[in-house]
């Protein structure tokens, strides 16, 4: 096994020559200010124009912008569709179901299921006692 003694270097401690922390350059500040203000410009606006600088802006942060899901471009199938609709559906129903009754409702349902099975289910006593 090869191991090459030394302490561990770490990159901002002050003992390494030649190596030093980045500090944000002024620039930088500005730029972030002037964004600051665009999004605050962009929040007064409303509609598709504010989409339109949110993406802008986007792209100028960070160097992206997310793409917006339209209809005439959406890559999914006929079947992925029905899937999506259907599942949305469901889960639509699950929670409609699951808002109709209260907890303890819920609680009481749960007690009289327990009661009607056998003893079949029950938790088996262990040890003495």
């Amino acid at each position: 096994m090869s191991f090459i003694g030394g302490k561990l270097k770490l990159k901002g401690s002050s003992d390494l020559p030649g190596v030093k922390k980045k500090k944000k350059s002024k620039a930088n500040k500005a730029n972030e200010r002037a964004l600051a203000a665009k999004e605050e410009d962009v929040k007064k606006e409303g509609g598709e124009k504010a989409r339109d600088k949110d993406a802008e802006l986007m792209r100028e942060l960070h160097g992206y912008e997310l793409e917006q899901r339209d209809e005439e471009h959406d890559r999914r199938t006929e079947a992925e569709k029905k899937k999506e609709a259907r599942m949305a559906k469901l889960e639509e129903e699950r929670l409609r179901r699951f808002a109709e009754k209260s907890h303890r409702e819920r609680i009481n349902e749960f007690n009289t299921h327990l009661s009607t099975l056998s003893e079949h289910h029950d938790i088996p006593k262990v040890g003495p006692g």
